[in-house]
């Protein structure tokens, strides 16, 4: 058997304690140190999960000990810093979602994964699901999928930076559904429609609903309608799916095994396996992707094609007007040579030949 991986963790807020935890269950790997701005913060989040003896900075330079890969946990803002950091420094990374809050951001950390030849993966816990990939199955035996819709209805009372956001929704949120329509459909976005709102009763500032219908490119559309102001008859974390197929119907209520149903009337079973979930599955993925040198699903080149369809449906809520993607990614690329100071990366950008062909889109006209 293969050595564990000596991980650093960096990041010990809430979402750090669920990534230390995962990490104390998998044999696969072991935490070499924590990092987190607040050292103290860190000693104790190592403490309270049985990691007394590893040491804890408030930098990867502080750390300064050796160690085989990173796994950043930072807030969404730092994620370009600390992954670029760690990527720069020759570790493979597995960043938590979103990759970053722009997609701008998003093609300098593509940029950073080239440079350094090292592995750049998100976690995009949802596609971890036992039951999303049961779904996935009984999709591919319905045949080509003509819609796919998600409804998403919670009342979460966050307090904090979420209840500030001008689009707390379409940006925290729906990221999590936009990529899991891209898995399951099996294809990419071209355009989408979306508008935003808050109901008078919101206890958000900003826009805490939305709708979204997006075309992807071998015709099929996605529908999203969601609140996070919705008290009474919630669904799941996951959202409530449908899918209409030539061969028949698929439903998931986000928690439960999907149901299927053949165009016959013919129950179409699902079949459940009993595979890691969520970061736990993410994980799992990463280490056999940096032991293998293999490419994971939620690998950072196509990801950003998830935090595209969210800036995507961020510009039309404003604008009132449909976006195609392409059209996001090429202004996010131009953005990101004006800005970027790396000479490295700078490089990187410009020997791109194509934007939406290194972030796997078909051109233009195919869309």
């Amino acid at each position: 058997m293969p050595d564990p991986l000596r991980i650093v963790q960096v990041g010990a807020g809430g979402m750090g304690r669920a990534w230390l935890r995962t990490i104390a269950d998998n044999p696969d790997v072991d935490l070499a140190g924590l990092v987190d701005l607040d050292v103290p913060l860190a000693r104790t989040a190592a403490d309270e999960h049985g990691y007394g003896d590893v040491p804890v900075a408030a930098s990867l330079e502080e750390l300064g000990i050796a160690a085989d890969a990173v796994v950043d946990v930072t807030v969404p803002v730092a994620h370009p810093t600390v992954s670029v950091d760690a990527l720069l420094r020759g570790l493979p990374v597995l960043c938590e979602k979103p990759l970053a809050e722009s997609v701008r951001e998003c093609l300098l950390m593509v940029a950073a994964a080239e440079v350094s030849g090292q592995l750049l993966m998100v976690s995009q816990s949802r596609r971890y699901f036992r039951a999303v990939d049961a779904f996935g199955r009984q999709l591919a035996e319905l045949g080509p999928i003509g819609s796919l819709s998600c409804e998403f209805f919670k009342a979460p009372h966050f307090g904090g930076f979420r209840d500030r956001m001008a689009e707390p929704l379409l940006v925290d949120m729906a990221i999590h559904q936009f990529d899991l329509a891209r898995k399951l459909i099996g294809s990419e976005p071209v355009s989408v429609y979306c508008e935003s709102y808050n109901p008078d009763w919101s206890w958000f500032d900003g826009n805490a609903a939305a709708s979204a219908i997006f075309r992807f490119a071998d015709g099929t559309r996605f529908a999203f309608t969601g609140s996070w102001c919705a008290p009474g008859l919630e669904t799941s974390w996951n959202g409530r799916w449908r899918a209409s197929a030539s061969g028949g119907t698929a439903t998931w209520d986000g928690a439960n095994a999907p149901v299927a149903e053949l165009a016959s009337g013919e129950a179409l079973p699902a079949v459940m396996t009993d595979d890691p979930e969520e970061i736990a599955g993410s994980l799992v993925e990463f280490v056999d992707a940096v032991r293998s040198s293999t490419i994971p699903q939620s690998e950072v080149h196509a990801n950003v094609v998830s935090v595209a369809m969210v800036e995507a449906a961020v510009r039309s809520a404003s604008t009132g007007l449909p976006v195609t993607i392409a059209d996001v990614l090429e202004t996010a690329y131009q953005e990101a040579l004006e800005t970027v100071q790396d000479p490295a990366l700078q490089a990187a950008l410009k020997a791109w030949p194509d934007v939406l062909k290194v972030v796997g889109l078909e051109a233009r006209s195919s869309g």
